[in-house]
């Protein structure tokens, strides 16, 4: 009886977080948001379900109270992200589809980096190297208009040697800069 009553003490002064309980539950926030999944230590640990309360949700993995490991984001605006997290942000593989198309790549602390495609609505395309959200290095861009050019990229723009084709056929190989051939 006198050890039920200290972990009942411990429990009121200190609350769950600092015992080393492994449970399942529910918990609504005063914000409206939901956890619904495993805890451990009184924080999502394992598997579990977020439902923000402006209609977001992320289903995943939690460690510690994180994204962390394999999930899926679903903001209230309809984006989604399924793949890898690290420390609540998108970092590893995955794929991100929005109003205007799809990306399926590598991420890093929550930017696009590495390699990876993204197709858009109007039937643009570019595969190729990433950093910072921004096509660099390597990489293929094609329209639908037809046009295409396979080259380096620099902050998203044609920067390097490369092959531009017009929507007629018209080739142009050589150094650019800025989007613009060099002489």
């Amino acid at each position: 009886m006198r050890f039920l009553l200290g972990v009942v003490c411990a429990v009121l002064l200190v609350g769950c977080r600092g015992l080393p309980w492994t449970t399942e539950g529910t918990h609504t926030d005063p914000d409206g948001s939901t956890y619904t999944g495993e805890y451990k230590n009184g924080l999502p640990n394992g598997q579990g379900t977020l439902s923000f309360a402006d209609g977001g949700t992320y289903t995943g993995e939690f460690m510690d109270g994180d994204f962390e490991g394999q999930g899926t984001l679903t903001t209230a605006n309809g984006d989604t992200y399924t793949g890898e997290f690290m420390d609540n942000l998108p970092s590893g593989q995955g794929t991100y589809t929005f109003a205007g198309g799809k990306y399926t790549g590598e991420h890093k602390e929550g930017l696009r980096n590495g390699q990876g495609t993204i197709t858009f609505a109007n039937g643009n395309k570019y595969i190729g190297e990433w950093e910072n959200d921004l096509y660099n290095g390597q990489g293929t861009m094609t329209t639908a208009r037809g046009e295409s050019y396979t080259g380096e990229w620099l902050n998203a723009r044609f920067d390097g040697q490369g092959t531009y084709t017009s929507a007629d056929g018209f080739v142009q190989t050589g150094k650019f800069r800025n989007g613009r051939v060099v002489k």
